[in-house]
């Protein structure tokens, strides 16, 4: 392996210009034009490396960038998936009050920890293999997603289907402090409890109403006191709203909630007890809405036969993978659901994703993608 890290030594310089490129080219979630400008550019440098590429629209985010290699070790094989996305939370703008700065050790920009530096290193990791005459032992997918940052609602359907094709999947979001690699991450439920009562005049005729505030207060306590402390299982009523007028019973309120958990068993008692909910008042009725868009991702014995393999690939390159679990949400929470080896974590190391302080840490760019280099080789 020292060609592979030999080789990768010799780039430094063109992944940092890779990288401040990338990031150069602003793509928040939902403009699909700039999305589409970052998408033809990735498309045109993954089909040099030798890859099959297709461009899949989807509106009203940008395309989605897949990349199949098949001249592999052995063709067979299920493939691998690796995991990433283009787009970031900074809107356009953003790069003109915090241009890219580089010194001796990190890069700083929007969207370089959070992911764009994912993008150089996959395509480091596969010119690597390329040049130095290591073959990736299966398949490689590459799959580059564009909605990733507003939960992935119209990625969701190909991200699932590519992974059921999938022997594993290598996620390459950013890892925890230190690098260490996320192994399990909390499932996050978006739900809407809804009132429904009936308007009447507060002062003519309030015997004629029936108060959904009223009726919607009555259950809130029970609601949130289904969050358990000992699991760490959180349902937190984050919004309401509700009625027309001061002096008109409420015919109408709502209760938006957030509700998170690590276990798959936690997160359907929680949607269970949502879903039966009763009215109290005779004459009120009550409306779930909603789902656990991320599921909880646990470390299955299959991951953790995965993260041992890796693990111990790390060690033979002189690294140390330590890994952790985070209460945030990402692709992998999808395909870890559907009982698919997955990694997670694999990104750059750095600090400050979806903050003003967002940087990588640039030595990383090339132990990242020696990293994923041997795992494709020997995985």
């Amino acid at each position: 392996m020292q060609s592979l890290r030999a080789h990768l030594e010799s780039r430094r310089g063109r992944m940092v210009d890779a990288l401040r490129r990338y990031i150069e080219l602003e793509t928040p979630s939902r403009d699909r034009e700039l999305g589409n400008a970052l998408a033809g550019l990735l498309e045109e440098r993954l089909a040099g490396y030798g890859a099959a590429v297709t461009r899949t629209p989807l509106p009203p985010f940008g395309d989605v960038v897949t990349a199949r290699w098949t001249e592999v070790a052995d063709p067979a094989e299920k493939p691998v998936l690796v995991l990433l996305h283009y787009d970031t939370v900074w809107p356009v703008g953003t790069l003109a009050a915090r241009p890219v700065t580089v010194d001796d050790t990190h890069l700083a920009g929007p969207g370089a920890y959070d992911m764009k530096a994912s993008l150089v290193i996959v395509e480091e990791a596969l010119l690597a293999l390329s040049r130095t005459g290591l073959t990736p032992k299966r398949p490689v997918t590459v799959m580059i997603t564009s909605d990733e940052e507003v939960g992935s609602p119209e990625s969701r359907r190909a991200i699932e289907a590519e992974a059921l094709a999938s022997n594993h999947v290598l996620v390459l979001e950013p890892p925890l402090a230190g690098g260490a690699l996320k192994s399990a991450r909390k499932g996050v439920g978006r739900f809407v409890v809804r009132a429904h009562g009936r308007a009447a005049h507060a002062g003519l005729e309030p015997e004629k109403g029936v108060n959904a505030i009223v009726e919607l207060a009555r259950h809130l306590p029970a609601i949130a006191d289904l969050g358990d402390k000992t699991l760490e299982t959180t349902v937190n009523p984050g919004l309401i709203s509700g009625g027309t007028s001061r002096n008109t019973v409420a015919a109408f309120a709502e209760c938006e909630l957030d509700v998170r958990a690590w276990t798959i068993a936690e997160a359907d008692r929680v949607e269970s007890a949502l879903r039966a909910i009763s009215p109290q008042h005779p004459e009120a009725s009550i409306e779930i809405e909603g789902s656990f868009h991320r599921p909880p991702m646990e470390l299955t014995p299959a991951s953790a036969a995965l993260l041992d393999q890796a693990t111990a690939i790390a060690e033979e390159l002189g690294q140390t993978l330590k890994h952790g679990r985070v209460g945030g949400a990402s692709d992998a929470n999808l395909t870890s659901a559907l009982g698919v080896p997955t990694l997670d974590g694999l990104g750059a190391l750095g600090e400050g994703a979806h903050a003003q302080n967002e940087k990588i840490e640039i030595d990383s760019l090339i132990s990242r993608s020696e990293l994923l280099a041997a795992l494709l080789h020997r995985l």
